[in-house]
């Protein structure tokens, strides 16, 4: 197709963007400035019924078709080469319901507009740690978040979900209409269809909870990931913690003689009050000798977007993953090796404690499989745009040497934390054979021509 080339898409309302139009590069741009491809057409969807002609559109004219949400995947599975990009970005409406407790979620919001909406009425959901991640993407594939320990993943406070299948049907999927489909919903990623819109369960909490990091020399790691295995035992389910080790962001609220330097935070929050809060976290605060203590009294809102400047669109990002079974003395000694061999000092690793709620829910309710692991790790590589190749290969280099030096120690994976070059055999590893069986089956029932396969992709199985 050459530049300037319009397209007509039938009974499609919104705006189709083809190369040569003035919003094409920043329409195909994604979170991961290291993506770069070139769609023959983007679908700027309004709603519903564009997505459903996008796709019959798409399938008419035999088109590679990426679904687009908050485009904040690291593989990039937002955009394609020479196929049409599904857009939901201008569909971001929340809206919601008080007295019943659930908000109404449109699939191309991010996490900030559903928490500014619900914060309003001093209720939330469990969402990503980052808030401009797309609700879409994240929750498809379980939805770790802040928030988890006390009310569950993403996907255990998903009561409904509209969606637009392969065929350009539009179809309601939970536990009473299309209930397998709904299931394959919760974890199984974008194999099934395009979401259009989710409905979420709520909960109260805060606005102001404790919450924030302490950061700690990097001298200090295996000292500190000893203190933290124990002190995350007994932890109440309110209490989350993550785990960051790399450097000290060059945060304002951070000294800047100590800015980049080699650091371990545990950061945490506590979705309870802020006295309880106060409490839960004491003996963290008092272990050791911190080089920054940011805990204290937060709004929810903020504390959820408190990291959004350490990993901002365009930069350059890999990742590699793995679920940890517990933190013994070997994993910590690999860790604390690794952590801070990186030569960017925007990558980190970072160390998700599982348990509580996730732990409790019933193993078949939902494919994400990570429920009996206490900890799942994200090996992140960033890098900036006008860094050259050797930068690159060495972050790459590091994010590789760091997970395979963790292999004997490898409980699964999380399907979110899949990078492209990840071998197909993780994908499989992420749910374990008999849920993999079973989404499969419920992808040759759903998509059985695998319309949607640019994902962390489930080939059609044998129907049950």
């Amino acid at each position: 197709m050459t530049a300037g080339t319009t397209i007509q898409i039938p009974r499609f309302r919104g705006e189709a963007i083809v190369p040569g139009h003035h919003e094409y590069d920043a329409a195909r741009a994604v979170w991961n400035g290291s993506v770069d491809r070139h769609p023959r057409v983007i679908a700027r969807c309004r709603g519903t019924a564009d997505v459903a002609s996008a796709v019959r559109f798409a399938r008419d004219c035999d088109l590679e078709i990426a679904v687009r949400g908050g485009g904040h995947n690291v593989a990039g599975t937002a955009v394609c080469d020479d196929g049409i990009v599904i857009d939901l970005s201008a569909m971001r409406e929340v809206r919601v319901d008080p007295v019943g407790r659930t908000a109404l979620v449109q699939g191309g919001a991010l996490w900030c507009d559903v928490d500014d909406q619900t914060q309003a009425y001093g209720l939330a959901t469990t969402g990503g740690i980052i808030s401009h991640t797309g609700v879409g993407g994240l929750t498809l594939g379980g939805g770790i978040g802040w928030l988890m320990r006390k009310h569950g993943l993403s996907v255990d406070n998903l009561v409904e979900a509209e969606v637009v299948t392969a065929g350009g049907e539009i179809i309601r999927a939970s536990t009473h209409e299309h209930p397998d489909l709904f299931w394959a919903l919760r974890g199984g990623g974008g194999n099934f269809g395009v979401v259009t819109s989710f409905r979420f369960a709520l909960h109260p909490v805060g606005p102001t909870l404790t919450a924030g990091p302490v950061f700690w020399a990097a001298e200090d790691t295996t000292d500190v990931l000893r203190f933290y295995r124990e002190f995350v035992t007994d932890a109440p389910d309110e209490l989350m913690t993550i785990v960051r080790l790399g450097t000290l962001p060059p945060l304002p609220v951070v000294s800047a003689e100590l800015h980049f330097r080699p650091a371990i935070a545990v950061a945490s929050c506590y979705a309870g009050s802020v006295e309880a809060g106060e409490r839960a976290v004491r003996a963290l605060r008092e272990f050791g000798a911190p080089l920054v203590d940011l805990v204290g009294p937060t709004l929810y809102v903020d504390h959820q977007s408190s990291l959004d400047g350490t990993v901002p669109h365009g930069w350059h990002y890999y990742w590699k993953g793995t679920n940890l079974a517990a933190l013994s003395d070997a994993v910590i000694d690999i860790v604390a090796e690794h952590a801070y061999e990186a030569t960017s000092p925007r990558s980190y690793a970072a160390i998700f404690h599982i348990g509580g709620t996730v732990a409790r829910a019933a193993r078949e309710a939902t494919p994400y499989s990570g429920r009996d692991v206490q900890h799942t790790m994200s090996i992140d590589a960033v890098w900036l745009p006008e860094q050259d190749d050797t930068i690159r290969a060495a972050e790459t280099a590091w994010a590789r040497s760091f997970v395979d030096a963790l292999q004997p120690h490898r409980a699964g994976v999380y399907v979110n934390f899949l990078d492209a070059d990840d071998d197909p055999s993780s994908i499989h590893e992420a749910y374990g054979d008999t849920t993999y069986r079973r989404l499969a089956a419920l992808k040759a029932k759903y998509d059985p021509k695998n319309v949607f396969h640019h994902n962390r992709n489930i080939p059609p199985g044998t129907p049950a």
